[in-house]
């Protein structure tokens, strides 16, 4: 199964420049997918533009989505030479026991407890946060880091919930580049 999600400033300003068809969850009723798009021909109704194909049975027959995500990250962010700053700066990792800096957050920022518990101090420690704060590995909550890292990335036998490694890997990225990015901007006003 193939999982390509694409993450933007602002998906509805990419997708007015771009013809696609978006993608639709069909059980009883038809319903457009928040953000799957088909940036191919698929069977499509000319009225709504929705695929008349689940996005489920689309790939079986394949047609491949690609999921394009309004991250508000970006929001800051002037280009990519900026982007790659922010990326490289070391962010300050005693940032994260602050509560109010956490629920500005990212992904993370529902469970400033659990952040605040695990205390990350790099980017694989993040990503290990990220997926504990999922179901399937809430078990690990509390354990040694050395442990957690044995456990984390293995698939749960009973198809709970849980993070794989390469989006949690990006995602802790991403919520790096927002910390620096709040941080270059308290700077600023501070200045």
């Amino acid at each position: 199964m193939t999982d390509i999600d694409i993450d933007l400033k602002n998906r509805e300003d990419v997708l007015t420049k771009l013809k696609h068809i978006p993608a639709s969850i069909i059980t009883n009723t038809v319903k457009k997918h928040n953000t799957g798009v088909y940036f191919h021909n698929i069977p499509h109704d000319p009225s709504t533009n929705l695929s008349t194909i689940s996005y489920k049975e689309a790939e079986d027959l394949g047609y491949f989505k690609i999921d394009l995500l309004n991250v508000n990250i970006y929001e800051h962010v002037k280009n990519e030479a900026h982007l790659n700053t922010l990326l490289k700066r070391e962010p300050g990792w005693d940032l994260f026991l602050h509560k109010e800096i956490v629920q500005q957050l990212f992904h993370i920022h529902d469970h400033y407890d659990i952040v605040a518990q695990m205390q990350p101090r790099s980017i694989d420690q993040l990503a290990m946060v990220l997926a504990i704060i999922r179901p399937a590995k809430r078990n690990l909550l509390g354990q040694q880091w050395s442990i957690i890292k044995k456990q984390v990335w293995l698939k749960p036998n009973d198809n709970s919930y849980y993070f794989k490694k390469s989006h949690a890997i990006s995602y802790a990225y991403a919520i790096i580049v927002q910390l620096n990015s709040l941080c270059e901007l308290a700077e600023s006003a501070d200045a």
